[in-house]
């Protein structure tokens, strides 16, 4: 059977029939002609393999990327959706936040040892400058966790 005819048969282009018998996916039977059954049979084959999935890597890593990218897609529509009802917050105010309240922390932690001098008068210097060393090194300690984290 020539070219045209199986063309003609399967519904496809002519040119499409010599390209699936570069591929193997039709059987040549001699100089443009074509077994009819052997290459029914084989594209019929090749067309299930498609519909089930298992079209080879190509098409297989093709479903697989289109199906990442639907899933990423989706994935950025949650999350923008999750931001204009408020649910996420910009990191960058999550930082300006904690950062405020740190440093206020800090400050009332390194105000301790003169309030404790003033509530306890009978305290000598170096017990309120051993408080304030103990304090200091605390938040120091602090301050080298958080860097490394």
């Amino acid at each position: 059977m020539t070219a045209d005819d199986l063309a003609g048969l399967l519904g496809i282009a002519p040119r499409t029939v010599r390209e699936l018998a570069a591929r193997g996916l039709v059987v040549k039977a001699g100089r443009g002609r074509y077994d009819l059954a052997a290459s029914v049979a084989s594209y019929c084959g090749h067309l299930r393999e498609q519909a089930a999935g298992r079209a080879g890597d190509a098409q297989a890593s093709l479903a697989v990327e289109r199906a990442r990218q639907a899933k990423e897609a989706a994935d950025n529509l949650a999350l923008r959706n999750a931001e204009m009802r408020g649910e996420l917050v910009p990191a960058s105010q999550v930082t300006a936040v904690w950062s405020g309240t740190l440093r206020r922390l800090r400050a009332r932690i390194l105000a301790v040892p003169p309030r404790v001098n003033q509530r306890l008068p009978f305290l000598k210097a170096h017990d309120v400058a051993e408080i304030d060393a103990e304090l200091r090194e605390a938040l120091t300690e602090i301050a080298h966790d958080g860097a490394s984290a």
